[in-house]
């Protein structure tokens, strides 16, 4: 038995972290989710960069829309739609066995709006409806000015992904925005059951203190603090304010391991693959690390509820110089700061491949 199949049968969700025009023409992502387990996508404003730079498989859909006038980010986000509503389409047979829980793909705001409370909401509320799909997650990041549009988005019934998200402090924000919005649709007597998932990045972690703390403790940061976090979400989700709201009808919001490729390649593809299984979770990954995954027969031993020793470890990298708060902070600040770049670099290759081809038809 597949790595994956035994993923999936322990209750962890196996999602992919990347989407081509690419892999829904040549059947690859059905290949996926027939062979690999694979229930759910994510995309971000980088994944889509790679795609549309590498490839000319959008060339026609960007020619024909261009000549109807469309150009930038509106050109843009039609493109990204009619990917993520085909693969909406491939996961929906799974949305509906799973009543909801299971079965979403993920498209993300623009992240210039990262600090814009009000645009961020706005731009949630055009993409839900653009999408048309009950099964697409829109991404906002969890910052300070994200969270505000978190809790509008699902008080409006949007189902939304809470990205960019690195400490137990930031998750358990972002639970709560999640929770506000589900509580004010109980007391209006709306329908409370609004999909969510909270992502939680993993390895940037140990990249950003490699060659800073002593080596043993390089590879154990990401996964300690991951641990800290899956206690924080098991005692938010065991919690008698979180069981009024179930009581309600509404959906527990999920924690979504993200970040999950070994960036150090000494390392096993899956050292945060294994490391992280917990039923009701999910965990969304490279194609490269799914891959590696179906290529292996067994998994390692599930989280412990309590954190394990996740303190201890904790404790020991604080001590060898390392503010976790502090760097919580920067990393959610560094990861909005490279979406931007992603997003500008993808707006210019929209602009030089609208200009090409409107040269090549001239």
């Amino acid at each position: 038995m597949k790595a994956t199949e035994l993923l999936h049968n322990l209750g962890q969700s196996i999602w992919l972290d990347n989407i081509t025009r690419e892999l829904l023409d040549r059947g690859t992502l059905q290949q996926y989710i027939d062979e690999f387990s694979l229930t759910g996508l994510t995309s971000n404003p980088t994944i889509f960069n790679h795609a549309i730079k590498g490839s000319k498989a959008y060339d026609a859909a960007i020619r024909k829309r261009s000549a109807e006038g469309q150009s930038g980010e509106p050109l843009f986000f039609e493109l990204a739609l009619e990917d993520l509503m085909r693969a909406a389409d491939l996961f929906r047979p799974i949305h509906d066995r799973t009543n909801g829980v299971d079965g979403w793909v993920s498209v993300e705001v623009s992240p210039l709006l990262a600090y814009d409370t009000a645009r961020t909401l706005a731009a949630a509320r055009d993409l839900h409806f653009h999408a048309g799909r009950p099964n697409v997650l829109v991404k906002i990041p969890g910052t300070k000015e994200g969270l505000p549009a978190v809790e509008e988005a699902i008080f409006s019934g949007i189902p939304i992904n809470v990205t960019l998200l690195f400490s137990r402090e930031q998750y358990v924000a972002a639970a709560e925005a999640f929770l506000r919005g589900i509580e004010r649709r109980m007391e209006a007597g709306l329908k409370p059951a609004v999909g969510s998932v909270a992502s939680v990045f993993i390895s940037r972690w140990d990249t950003a203190i490699k060659g800073k703390v002593p080596h043993k403790f390089e590879h154990e940061l990401g996964i300690a603090m991951a641990m800290r976090t899956y206690k924080a979400a098991r005692d938010l989700l065991s919690s008698p304010r979180w069981h009024r709201v179930y009581n309600g009808g509404a959906f527990p919001q999920r924690l979504l391991w993200a970040s999950t490729g070994t960036k150090d390649p000494t390392l096993s593809d899956v050292l945060y693959v294994k490391s992280l299984v917990a039923p009701f979770t999910v965990n969304t990954m490279p194609e490269m690390t799914l891959k590696a995954l179906a290529a292996q027969s067994e998994v390692e031993s599930i989280l412990p509820a309590d954190g394990g020793d996740c303190e201890e470890i904790l404790s020991q990298i604080c001590a060898a110089g390392v503010d976790l708060d502090a760097l919580a902070a920067q990393l959610q600040d560094d990861g909005a700061r490279m979406f931007v770049h992603s997003w500008r670099e993808l707006m210019s290759v929209i602009d030089s491949k609208t200009d090409r081809l409107q040269k090549l038809a001239s």
